[in-house]
């Protein structure tokens, strides 16, 4: 038997030492990090990739608020797909290959595409792909007759403004203004259309000047995949409908079969920054790399919906693992995601002085507005459910998505959860959550005397404390409102 002779510490062993500084004003420090060895983000927040957590709503408001969410693979391919194609398009300064129809489709078929599409127009093209007009919501909202074609009732391309390839933002907004526009066609020197400028995106852009962004302007996000062979299927999916990364998702990321996945995604997709994990060690980091990780969560049990501990009685408490991941990963400069645990700014500002360069939070968000958790009533109060992606019905709906069928009830025995379901209450919407974290992260910032992370890194310092520490670190000896 090996023992190490060192404690291992999770957020709550710990506080962090004040040091002096010069910061005058929270909003006078940096928080900009890096997610992955070419992803930047403004904070450094991920939304965890969990059937409960993240979907295109989730990853599209993590992105807005300038950081990054990862799309769950809990669902087949094609879904996956889609919810990385609607990330991508909610917001460019060009929308390419905008929703179209043939000229002769239906006016009540355009209405379902609409309804399907979530959006309030559609380009009619010609046989040869050329734009002969566009239909709007109007045009087809009190048609009495939905067999009527769309030629019949859409404006006609004569009397549409158009652009050409190489117009700029500047003069699109002008002419969106002094046309009165709310759509203005890209098209080439043969009339195809090419692409599509709204004023909805432009104001979009102008109110979010720190969203996590592409170099085409679109929001980025992230695509998880597990480790079977089918994977590289969903993977190649995901990349096709514009994932900047893919998520490598497996519970115990320091296995062959998971480095080796890291090894094949990263062959088969060069451009696309591939993040290996979950691993608990510094020579998990170093593994992962090796076979071309770009980035490398750290977490083994640490969720608050996770119980491997309980279960296998392996783990490393996790803030601990993220100092000996986040050693290794700054000596081979790749970045190491903190992922689990997080429950308050505090153990952010905890996990990121520890040398995370961001950290992937779960249940916290699992009760806002954005996310896909069902809604449930418990003695008048409204939750939303959230379960581990271990836990024994997600186990089962994965086995489900993977096999293409159901699976028999007397098989469910056969599973051994770990992780759990449990109820999280309605918070609003993710951005109040997120204002709060980084607004305590930028205090805490200020204490330690850093403007940027890469200085919280330096002047960190953790002092252990004791159970009346912690108790002394909470309100205490008062009754709360």
């Amino acid at each position: 038997m090996k023992l190490r002779p060192d404690l291992g510490l999770a957020f709550d062993d710990v506080l962090l030492v004040p040091r002096r500084s010069r910061i005058v004003s929270r909003y006078a420090v940096n928080t900009r990090t890096n997610f992955s060895r070419r992803i930047e983000l403004v904070m450094p927040v991920v939304s965890s990739n969990m059937d409960t957590v993240t979907e295109a709503p989730m990853a599209i408001a993590m992105a807005r608020a300038g950081g990054l969410g990862v799309i769950h693979r809990f669902m087949t391919l094609e879904k996956q797909a889609a919810e990385v194609t609607r990330v991508k398009r909610a917001e460019s300064f060009m929308v390419d290959n905008p929703y179209s129809l043939p000229a002769d489709t239906t006016v009540a078929a355009a209405r379902i595409e609409m309804e399907k599409r979530g959006i309030g127009g559609l380009m009619v093209l010609g046989d040869s792909g050329e734009l002969i007009g566009l239909v709007s919501t109007r045009d087809v909202l009190f048609e009495p007759d939905g067999q009527r074609p769309l030629r019949e009732v859409m404006t006609p391309r004569d009397k549409l403004v158009t652009v050409g390839a190489g117009a700029s933002l500047a003069d699109a907004r002008a002419l969106l203004h002094s046309r009165r526009l709310e759509k203005l066609p890209v098209v080439d020197n043969d009339g195809r259309l090419l692409g599509l400028i709204t004023a909805q995106d432009i104001i979009k852009m102008e109110h979010s000047p720190t969203a996590t962004k592409d170099e085409r302007g679109r929001l980025r996000v992230a695509a998880a995949v597990g480790v079977r062979p089918s994977d590289i299927d969903r993977a190649q999916a995901c990349v096709s409908a514009g994932a900047d990364a893919l998520v490598v998702d497996i519970a115990h990321g320091h296995s062959d079969h998971a480095i080796e996945m890291v090894r094949t995604l990263k062959q088969r997709f060069p451009a696309v920054d591939v993040v290996g994990g979950n691993v608990a060690t510094g020579d998990g980091v170093r593994d992962m790399v090796e076979a071309g990780a770009d980035a490398v969560k750290v977490g083994v049990g640490s969720g608050s919906i996770c119980i491997t501990r309980l279960v296998t009685g392996f783990g490393v408490p996790q803030l601990t693992a993220i100092a000996d991941c986040a050693e290794a990963g700054q000596a081979l400069k790749v970045p190491v995601i903190a992922d689990g645990g997080i429950r308050t700014a505090g153990d952010l500002t905890k996990a990121l002085a520890a040398g995370a360069s961001s950290a992937m939070v779960g249940s916290l968000l699992a009760g806002t507005d954005e996310s896909p958790g069902a809604p449930v009533v418990r003695d008048g109060r409204r939750f939303k459910v959230v379960r581990g992606m271990a836990s024994l019905t997600a186990n089962i709906d994965r086995q489900e998505v993977e096999l293409g069928r159901e699976v028999d009830p007397e098989d469910w025995d056969k599973v051994v959860p770990e992780g759990v379901e449990a109820m999280v209450p309605i918070r609003g919407p993710a951005a109040d959550i997120l204002h709060q974290l980084v607004g305590g992260l930028r205090s805490g910032l200020s204490y330690a005397g850093a403007g940027t992370l890469a200085e919280l890194w330096a002047n960190a310092e953790f002092i252990r404390i004791t159970s009346a520490g912690k108790k002394e670190s909470g309100a205490h000896d008062v009754q709360v409102l």
